[in-house]
Parts: C-alpha cells; sequence; structure tokens
C-alpha cells in the first residue's frame, strides 16, 4: 500500500513537471539565473532562511535586476531593484496584483481568511474597500487619540521595568491594533488576545517565507496523509490552524459581545457592523467584516514591534542619532511637554528616525509575492504566465546608489539643510508594498510608530547595557530567519532622562486622550 502511494506520487509529480515544461511561450530567454537540474530545476538551490540576501548575491552573478528560478516545475522571478519592482508591480498592477497558491499558509494552517494573501479579485476587493474607508489618509487622523495613549502607556511601563522593553513594546502594538480594530481594551499584563497574535504570528512569519514548505511548490502533497514519514508539515499544520483560527475568531466573537452588550469603545468592527446592519445587511458581510478586522490585527501587531524594537537598536548603534532627535524635540516642544501629532511638521529628524528605522532593518525583507497570469515581457526577458513574483525589498532599501553605506544606521542621509530631503526616495515606497497590493494600513502604521518613536526620545536616554565589570555589552545586531524582521531579544540601558522626564511620564496616567 506504501509503495502505491509512493509511486503514485512520484508519477503525479513527473507528469505535472512534463506538463509545466510543455508550455512554452515567445521566443523571448528567461531571465537568468542558477543552472537548473532535470525535474526539480532549483529545489537543492532555494535558500531556507535570509533568502533575500541570497537572491541579491543571484542577481549580482548575473549581472540583472531580475533572475529566474525553477522548483519542481513553478516558474520563480525575483525583482531586485525598485525600478524594476515599479515598472512591473505599479506600472503593470493590471496582470501583476495576484497572489499565489499558498497550500501550506492559506489551506492547511487556515490563514485564507487573510485578504492580504488573497489572490485579487471581486472578493479581494470587496476587502480592500471596507479597509479604506477606515485607512485612507484623512480617516486614520481619528485613530490618533488610540495611538497616543498607547504611546504614553509604553512610557510607564518603560519606567517602571526598563529591562522588560521588549514585551512592553508589543503590549503597546498589541494595544494600539486591539483597540482601532476591535475597541477591545487590552489587560495590563499577559493579554490573551495579544498572546494570540504573538504566537500565531511566529508560525506565519516560518511558514510565509518562499520555498520553507515544498507542498507550496507541489499542492499535491497536502493530499498525503498526515501518517507518512515526509508528511510532518501537515502535522505542523494541524496544530498552527487552531491558532491562526483562534485569532481572527476570538478578538471578533469578543467585541460583537461588547457590542450587543452596549459595552464598547467605537472601532473599526463596530462602525463596520453598524454600516451593515443600516445597508439591511447587504453592504458587507459578516465575514468579510471579521475577516478584515483579523488581517488588521494580524498585520498590526509583529510589524510595529519590529520596527519600534529595531530602531531601538539602531540608535545604540549610533548615540549620535539619538542626541540630535532630542535636541529637536527639546526645542520645538519645548520643557514639561511630550510630542503630539501636531509637532510632526516640525520634526524632520523623528521622520528622518521613522524612514531610517524602515530602511535599515525592514520589517518584511521580501516583500508578499505577487503572481503573473499572464506571460509578459521585460527588458527583452520571457516573464511566464503564472509565475511567482518576488520583489526583493531588502535589496532595494540597502542600494548603495540611493542609499551611501546602506547598513549604517544614519537618519542624517534623509537630512538636508535641517529639512528632510526630498531628493533621497522614502523607504516607505518599498517596505509597504507595491501597486494594488500595496498595504492599505500603511499611514496608520507609520503614525503609530512615528508618535512612539517621538515619545520614547524625549523622555528617555537609550544606551548600551553594561555587564558586571562595567563594560559596555555590544548588542547582537542579529535578526530573526521569518517573514517578519525581528531582532533577536538584546539588551540595553533605558533610563528617564532626569526627575522631569519621569514626572512627566507619571502624568500622563490621569490625560484624557
Amino acid at each position: 500500500m506504501a509503495f502505491t502511494s509512493y509511486a503514485g506520487i512520484a508519477a503525479s509529480l513527473f507528469i505535472l513537471f512534463l506538463y509545466r515544461c510543455s508550455r512554452r511561450g515567445s521566443s523571448f530567454p528567461l531571465p537568468p539565473g542558477p543552472k537548473k537540474l532535470p525535474v526539480i530545476g532549483n529545489m537543492l538551490d532555494m535558500p531556507k532562511s535570509f533568502a533575500w540576501s541570497t537572491y541579491h548575491d543571484w542577481c549580482k552573478e548575473f549581472d540583472s535586476d531580475v533572475i529566474h528560478l525553477n522548483s519542481w516545475g513553478t516558474s520563480i522571478i525575483v525583482l531586485d531593484t525598485a525600478e524594476a519592482a515599479i515598472e512591473l508591480l505599479e506600472k503593470r498592477s493590471s496582470i501583476y496584483s495576484g497572489r499565489p497558491r499558498l497550500p501550506m499558509v492559506d489551506e492547511l494552517m487556515g490563514w485564507g481568511f487573510d485578504f492580504g494573501l488573497m489572490d485579487y479579485g471581486d472578493y479581494w476587493r470587496q476587502h480592500r474597500r471596507l479597509m479604506h474607508q477606515s485607512f485612507h489618509p484623512a480617516a486614520v487622523t481619528s485613530f490618533r487619540p488610540q495611538e497616543l495613549k498607547a504611546a504614553h502607556g509604553l512610557l510607564r511601563r518603560l519606567l517602571d521595568d526598563p529591562e522588560g522593553f521588549l514585551d512592553h513594546i508589543r503590549h503597546m502594538a498589541g494595544e494600539t491594533i486591539m483597540s482601532i480594530a476591535y475597541g477591545i481594551k487590552v489587560q495590563p499584563r499577559d493579554d490573551p488576545h495579544i498572546a494570540i497574535a504573538e504566537r500565531a504570528m511566529h508560525t506565519l512569519s516560518i511558514a510565509g517565507v518562499p520555498g520553507a514548505f515544498l507542498v507550496d511548490t507541489l499542492p499535491i502533497l497536502k493530499h498525503v496523509p498526515s501518517c507518512m514519514p515526509f508528511a510532518g508539515f501537515k502535522r505542523k499544520a494541524k496544530e498552527w490552524r487552531k491558532l491562526a483560527l483562534a485569532l481572527v475568531n476570538v478578538p471578533f466573537e469578543t467585541a460583537k459581545r461588547n457590542i450587543s452588550n452596549g459595552d464598547f469603545t467605537p472601532s473599526f468592527t463596530s462602525q463596520s457592523l453598524e454600516i451593515t446592519d443600516n445597508a439591511g445587511g447587504l453592504k458587507y458581510p459578516e465575514d468579510v467584516i471579521k475577516s478584515t478586522a483579523g488581517t488588521m490585527f494580524q498585520a498590526g501587531a509583529d510589524t510595529t514591534v519590529a520596527a519600534i524594537s529595531s530602531c531601538v537598536l539602531g540608535l545604540l548603534t549610533n548615540p549620535d542619532a539619538l542626541r540630535k532627535a532630542q535636541e529637536e524635540v527639546d526645542r520645538v516642544v519645548g520643557p514639561g511637554q511630550l510630542p503630539s501629532f501636531d509637532d510632526e511638521p516640525d520634526l524632520p529628524y523623528i521622520t528622518a528616525l521613522l524612514r531610517e528605522t524602515l530602511r535599515w532593518r525592514e520589517v518584511a525583507p521580501l516583500s508578499v509575492p505577487h503572481f503573473l497570469h499572464v506571460e509578459d515581457e521585460y527588458k527583452g526577458y520571457r516573464m511566464p504566465a503564472n509565475s511567482i513574483i518576488i520583489p526583493n525589498a531588502w535589496a532595494m532599501l540597502h542600494d548603495e546608489n540611493k542609499y551611501p553605506d546602506p547598513f549604517k544606521f544614519n537618519p542624517d542621509r534623509f537630512i538636508k539643510d535641517g529639512k528632510l530631503n526630498p531628493a533621497v526616495e522614502d523607504p516607505a515606497n518599498v517596505a509597504f508594498g507595491f501597486g494594488r497590493r500595496v498595504c492599505a494600513g500603511r499611514h496608520m502604521a507609520s503614525s503609530a510608530v512615528w508618535i512612539t518613536i517621538a515619545s520614547i526620545v524625549v523622555a528617555f536616554d537609550i544606551t548600551k547595557a553594561s555587564d558586571e565589570n562595567g563594560q559596555a555589552v555590544e548588542p547582537s545586531l542579529e535578526y530573526s530567519p521569518g517573514m517578519i524582521n525581528a531582532p533577536i531579544p538584546f539588551k540595553c540601558s533605558i533610563k528617564p532622562r532626569s526627575r522631569q522626564a519621569a514626572a512627566l511620564i507619571r502624568s500622563t496616567l490621569t490625560m484624557e486622550y
């Protein structure tokens, strides 16, 4: 029986390979890439971690901003420059806006609700329209009180327990998105909703890396019995699925109960359900509201944590940047005050800190892959239909022609004559994706990170931790290899700049938002 199953799978794979190889389009050559083996193509070459670095090395080796890979007959194209991504994913967005099928993540792990991973089409457009209602640039200003409150809560936790700063940043990010998406007030410690998001996102970060699981290349493998020796991915998916479903269902049901009881804070969920009710239940189905809120929860939690913790790490490597930021905030905001969003136009160095954070340690080194449904041509190369398109954001944001000395944390690169330098490209143009699949929550995310950075800078000094001999402990600068680029836990010293700063932080406890 086992032999029959193995033989059947092998035969199916071989037929699939022959079918894919038989589909030939124009006479244009494929983009260059590593040599392919029969049947399996580049499967053995595919990097398992930090793929962005390997892809960039291949692009340099072949002197091309696009390269072609093949894994078991699946065509994969890597875009290494912003110019290539803009030309294809933005200017030709009508054919490059799809998402590839992700059997591991969507079908086995239960992330099909995430509209950021949905293929382009009418169902995706429903989610996008609903999201845009609340998150276009003018609308996101209504979320500023929640963002400011969460930032001030972070300051108080840092004052009381500076060594737990990474946990506090995670709590702040969870508090912000839970309030905005669901109107839920999180618990001061060990909030179950934040714990769900953290655990679920950890699994998504692992499984979402292209090439992490063979089933994404060979979907037929999803049908193999879980008891098979090589079916460990199915056993993992079964457990990880529970986390994904909890992430999308638990907070939504909590929000609905609160709304039904009349004890709720206005939020994306309450407002969307009200719109639907007023439209006779026809405007947005509940499953669209739930999955959109779940996407917000998923996307807003770990990404915010990664960005702010990376900023702290960057300031450790460049103390002069912290000094300049503090001087600017002290001059503009004045003594005895914390920054507000009204100060943003007069705080260009804080904005430069945000931009350098997005560039130096990009949250998503590989943007979520796109999918090309029809054949295309670029620079004389054939771009095969049904290709997975991987934008290498890491390479784009470390382009030394645009950002000299790209591996140094240097916010000054964005400043000229005391103002933001318009000649230096804003990393947000790459960091949040491209074309019709650009992150819908980017404006809210940027404002939340901006006010948090500004608040930390004005209140605290951040320096390297010291060992038992009083010697500075160098942070490792190591990052986890998953889909979300977050620093491995590190130590630092976070102290209030003065007694007055500590008192100012305490005063936020009674502040109205």
